[in-house]
């Protein structure tokens, strides 16, 4: 009799629960439209609105700036050929698409102009450190030498035209030099592959000179405290872990190069660095 009577009064309870659809719709019903409260949230929305509308455009300009650069920088990979000529067609080419990609710092630039960069940086660092990676890459096969970060800068520059034909507006993109230091550490993983492929081409030579480039930079890299970015905490390790190989391929080259054939050389060097790499939980 007792569980009829529960099973009634739930019943009774559940018919006359009234819906929270109808609730916000009578809440809606009952809001002044006139309100300063109300008019201050609906600005509030189409202020969110505008921001996660540009936060979107820059990271689809930034995917399509990471996607070049990695074809320039396996382009850039193929200038390791021994003809002078070739070389110089995939270098001209190289330098021809990243200066194509201008156009799209240009427009990042552009919708940042009068806004606070810094909350809307994390929607392109991506592209910039790889832009950065490409950019010294190429500059290393071409001239053997890097740009700094203040010649750098100078490339996001850019004028923008005004209704006036005669006047033009400079615009800047935020670069700070975190994202320079964040594309150097990527740019010397190039160096190892560089320096891999050098010894499978029997370029001995570019092998070592790498290497000692690769060592100058980790030497720079010791003097920064990483302990507040985890980021570049990460990519030192990385570094390290490539200067390792290259001088374990060094190292290898020097014992055992006198009494392995040049093409079977890189083969053999490589397996003995894998052999002798050691899982290294320290970071330096």
């Amino acid at each position: 009799m007792s569980g009829k009577g529960s099973h009634r009064n739930k019943h009774y309870e559940k018919k006359n629960k009234v819906a929270v659809g109808e609730k916000a719709r009578e809440a809606l019903e009952q809001i002044d439209e006139n309100s300063p409260i109300i008019k201050m949230f609906r600005q509030y929305a189409i202020e969110l609105d505008d921001k996660h509308d540009r936060h979107e455009r820059i990271v689809k300009l930034s995917r399509d700036i990471t996607i070049e650069s990695k074809r320039i920088i396996f382009l850039l990979h193929g200038s390791n050929v021994d003809l002078e000529t070739k070389r110089d067609i995939i270098l001209k080419e190289a330098a021809m698409r990243l200066e194509m990609l201008s156009k799209n710092f240009k427009s990042i630039a552009t919708e940042l102009k009068d806004m606070d960069a810094y909350q809307y940086l994390r929607a392109y660092t991506a592209g910039l450190q790889e832009y950065v990676e490409a950019v010294a890459f190429y500059q290393f096969l071409r001239f053997n030498e890097l740009e700094t970060w203040e010649n750098l800068q100078e490339k996001f520059r850019f004028s923008k035209e005004n209704d006036h034909p005669s006047q033009s507006e400079i615009v800047k993109l935020l670069f700070p030099a975190t994202e320079f230091i964040l594309g150097i550490a990527d740019f010397t993983g190039e160096l190892m592959r560089k320096c891999i492929n050098s010894l499978g081409s029997g370029n001995i030579e570019d092998c070592f000179k790498i290497c000692n480039i690769v060592k100058q930079i980790y030497i720079g890299f010791l003097g920064i405290n990483p302990s507040n970015n985890r980021e570049l905490k990460a990519k030192m390790y990385v570094l390290k872990q490539s200067l390792l190989k290259m001088e374990n391929v060094c190292y290898n080259i020097k014992v055992r190069g006198s009494e392995v054939p040049k093409h079977m050389l890189a083969q053999i060097a490589i397996a003995n660095t894998e052999q002798n790499e050691e899982i290294d939980e320290g970071f330096f």
